[in-house]
C-alpha cells in the first residue's frame, strides 16, 4: 500500500505600520549624503538612533598621537580648566 503525505504550507506576510512625517530640506539633504548605497531611510534611521555612543567606543582613539602632542593636549585642558581665554588656548596650540 502506498502512502500519499500532504503537506499543507501557509504563508503569513505582515507589513508594519508606516509613518509619513514632515521634515525640512536641509535634514532631508543631510539624510541623503548620510546614506548607504542600497538603504531605505527607514533603515538609515533605525542605523542612525541606534548608534552606540557610550564612552569605550573612543578607547584607543588616540593611541597613534606622540607623547609630546599628549602633553600639549593635556597643557590645553588644564588651561580651559582654569578659565583662561580662547585665545591664550589657540596660541598654546600653535606652539
Amino acid at each position: 500500500m502506498t502512502e500519499t503525505l500532504k503537506y499543507l504550507c501557509t504563508h503569513t506576510h505582515t507589513q508594519m505600520g508606516t509613518k509619513t512625517i514632515s521634515i525640512k530640506t536641509e535634514v532631508y539633504e543631510k539624510l541623503i549624503a548620510l546614506k548607504v548605497p542600497g538603504e531605505s531611510f527607514s533603515d538609515q534611521l533605525d542605523r542612525l538612533t541606534s548608534l552606540n555612543t557610550g564612552i569605550m567606543e573612543f578607547a584607543g582613539a588616540w593611541s597613534d598621537i606622540s607623547d609630546k602632542e599628549a602633553d600639549k593636549m593635556f597643557k590645553v585642558i588644564e588651561q580651559g580648566r582654569k578659565g583662561s581665554r580662547l585665545k591664550k588656548i589657540v596660541k598654546m596650540m600653535e606652539e
